[in-house]
């Protein structure tokens, strides 16, 4: 996304030079979000862009992987030779992490890829029991899916609750249950000691459970395994556990990486070397508005972040001053028959702000609130269940500074926009 929408985005600001887009996988430039969903499902074959690369007049090396960056030439190294750039848009994004001695296991998965996807989709159509290790959005998505095939699924997730790295745990809790209502069992607080033919095998005080009904871990019972723990009956395995930027083949190139391997842009979205911009997953940026470098892994990220590269690269070339990036995060997830929305970066916000009771089974949000120097409250972050307008509206008061009433803003009938001060 992030590559393809930079080209596009270039061409549209009237840049008229020679274009390359190169990408390792062999398939046309395709979007994202429909593999754990209409792809995995059966129900496309496929997702590519809709975008005609002759027609804007980019020429389109696919299967090329890209091994090294030369800057002093002015060139990447790639397995067909190599390829002179003036300007150079890194665009990697990032790779998912795997399972520690699994690499290459027989009925392990990954799900990043439209590959991953169309390997997976003949496990769900087979109905086989089904071990999700991550409890993270992906894992949440992919047993979303496995439990709409009639897949028994059961997730292991190493943290005490869902989507323990991201939300805090009031936020958290009710979204425990979702699980327990599709049918899936979620076991927290479990660590996998090892993956054998048929079962994946956890640690020693292997967690809590929650929800026993369709899961093969509740088949499976609680008796001794190979490695002392428990053994769930697992005719696959797949691996939610993360992804990194996809940053090593950028070793020795003089790019500057922060310790979580991505690449440090300044709020132009250049990188350490010039003539080097980075955008997407691969890239952090240091954001004004939150006073700290985000790393943003979300479509949004991919589809806004190019439009500020191409402005930056022409105004080079026009001698003219860039532009900032620093945008207001955004994302969703569709899982266990629920529409979740995010937009803002919550940390360091101080105040939790309630809209609705999950409890209830209607559309609920949670905000977070800042207290700015005037001592008002400014809205920092907002996460919606089923109630987009929040999401919508908050985003837009993200962007405008707004201060909000936090006693009118709790109120879920009266609208985000009517609780500005």
């Amino acid at each position: 996304m992030a590559g393809s929408q930079t080209a596009v985005a270039l061409r549209d600001q009237g840049f008229t030079g020679s274009l390359t887009l190169i990408g390792a996988e062999p398939h046309q430039p395709y979007d994202r979000p429909p593999l754990s969903k209409a792809v995995l499902l059966g129900n496309a074959e496929g997702s590519a862009l809709d975008v005609d690369f002759e027609a804007i007049d980019v020429e389109l090396h696919l299967g090329r992987e890209v091994s090294g960056l030369r800057p002093d030439a002015h060139e990447l190294d790639t397995e067909a030779g190599p390829v002179p750039y003036d300007t150079l848009v890194v665009a990697t994004g990032a790779e998912p992490l795997t399972l520690p001695g699994t690499e290459g296991v027989k009925g392990v998965h990954l799900l990043r890829t439209l590959d991953d996807a169309r390997r997976l989709r003949p496990v769900l159509e087979r109905k086989h029991d089904i071990v999700v290790v991550g409890a993270g959005w992906i894992g949440a998505e992919f047993a979303t899916a496995a439990r709409q095939a009639g897949c028994a699924v059961t997730v292991v997730e190493a943290a005490d609750r869902p989507l323990a790295g991201v939300l805090p745990a009031e936020v958290t809790a009710p979204m425990a249950g979702w699980y327990t209502e599709s049918g899936a069992s979620l076991i927290t607080g479990a660590r996998v000691a090892a993956v054998e033919p048929g079962a994946v095998v956890l640690a020693e005080s292997a967690g809590v459970e929650t929800g026993v009904g369709t899961g093969p871990g509740a088949r499976a019972g609680a008796g001794a395994g190979g490695a002392g723990g428990r053994r769930l009956n697992a005719d696959a395995v797949v691996v939610g556990v993360g992804a990194r930027p996809a940053t090593r083949w950028l070793a020795g190139s003089g790019i500057a990486l922060g310790p979580d391997g991505s690449i440090t842009a300044d709020e132009r979205l250049r990188t350490t070397l010039p003539d080097v911009h980075a955008v997407g997953d691969c890239a952090s940026f240091p954001s004004r508005r939150y006073g700290r470098r985000l790393l943003v892994h979300h479509w949004d990220n991919a589809l806004q972040g190019p439009r500020t590269v191409a402005a930056n690269v022409l105004r080079d070339l026009r001698g003219e001053p860039p532009l900032s990036y620093d945008p207001v995060p955004y994302f969703w997830s569709e899982q266990f028959g629920r529409f979740v929305q995010y937009a803002g970066h919550h940390e360091g916000a101080g105040t939790l702000v309630w809209r609705g009771d999950p409890a209830v089974g209607s559309g609920w949000s949670v905000l977070w609130l800042r207290t700015a120097d005037d001592g008002r409250h400014v809205l920092a972050a907002v996460l919606a269940v089923g109630r987009p307008r929040d999401v919508t509206q908050g985003r837009r008061l993200i962007e405008a500074g707004a201060r909000l009433d936090p006693a009118r803003a709790a109120d879920p009938g009266v609208p985000l926009k009517a609780a500005v001060e």
